[in-house]
């Protein structure tokens, strides 16, 4: 048995993640605490008895995930596990933040200060009410890709997260990213849902976040991960640090390539994928992506006791 240990991307967040971990476990409360310390603010308490709303917010949302997924990671720990008993690390978008960390290449501290200038920067690209995302369902990313740029006309519209074979998510300028759905329901699509999200990442509109990533990350030490991390942006194993410096810089305006992240794992001999944090959006599409695959979910006291059968 092969194993990944993948880790949930914005939209996972719910109030009081990552609580009974902290509860159950002292080494997962530390990195709750980290956290706090890293960003000069209880984060914590948002998290756990805060407001949706505010913790929904990109900034908020980024560093709280990470916490979670990573407080998950210590619990196992824990438990007998290490990072190195996987043959690899993945994330959703941020959650490549929280795969580095976890595996050892970024500090948490490292990780949430990243992640809040990370947030701050994709949600001030981009004026409000100028971008938006939208979810096409039912369309295979080739032709995804086609409706997108169909849609441009002058304006920025790309598919952003290539999540699974049903599922591509597109983004850009408002206008562009509504004539999209328009086009998408035409070639075909289940559905065609405009997103509630604050701004259109993934695509070039998010060039300044990219620029501030840049800035930020060449502060950072990034040390070779335990265990290679698959890059969202090459759909591939990477270890070095200069080259996974390069690729989070790429990844703001690049698109997250998940189903290809997991074809290439599937390839590579994985057959065991363990979503580590907040939710179960991933294993949801990697079971699109592979029905056969065997899935867990680690975000909970009882998940790991469940695994310790």
């Amino acid at each position: 048995m092969s194993k990944a240990l993948v880790f949930p991307g914005q939209g996972a967040q719910s109030i009081g993640m990552g609580r009974d971990l902290a509860q159950a476990y002292p080494s997962a409360k530390a990195v709750f605490d980290e956290v706090d310390e890293a960003l000069g603010q209880s984060l914590s308490s948002l998290i756990w008895e805060g407001d949706a709303a505010e913790l929904t917010l990109t900034a908020n949302a980024q560093p709280a995930l990470m916490a979670t997924s990573l407080a998950a990671m210590r619990a196992l720990e824990a438990e007998g596990f290490a990072v190195t008993d996987a043959a690899f690390v993945a994330g959703h978008s941020l959650g490549e933040y929280s795969a580095l960390a976890a595996a050892g290449a970024l500090s948490v501290a490292d990780t949430a200060r990243l992640l809040r200038i990370r947030g701050e920067a994709m949600q001030t690209a981009v004026p409000v009410g100028m971008g938006a995302m939208a979810a096409l369902l039912g369309l295979d990313f080739a032709t995804a890709t086609e409706v997108a740029s169909e849609a441009a006309q002058g304006e920025i519209c790309q598919a952003a997260n290539d999540n699974d074979p049903a599922q591509v998510v597109v983004s850009g300028h408002k206008a562009a990213v509504e004539r999209a759905v328009e086009l998408a329901k035409a070639r075909g699509a289940k559905r065609a849902v405009m997103l509630p999200v604050s701004a259109p990442f993934h695509c070039a509109l998010m060039q300044p976040a990219a620029e501030a990533m840049a800035e930020a990350l060449a502060g950072v030490t990034i040390a070779a991960p335990a265990v290679p991390v698959v890059a969202n942006v090459r759909a591939e194993a990477v270890s070095d640090p200069d080259t996974i410096r390069a690729l989070l810089v790429e990844q703001v305006t690049g698109s997250v390539r998940w189903r290809e992240s997991v074809i290439w794992m599937l390839a590579q001999g994985v057959d065991t994928f363990w979503e580590v944090g907040a939710g179960k959006a991933l294993s949801g599409m990697i079971k699109r992506i592979e029905r056969g695959a065997n899935l867990a979910a680690v975000g909970t006291p009882a998940d790991i006791a469940a695994l310790k059968g």
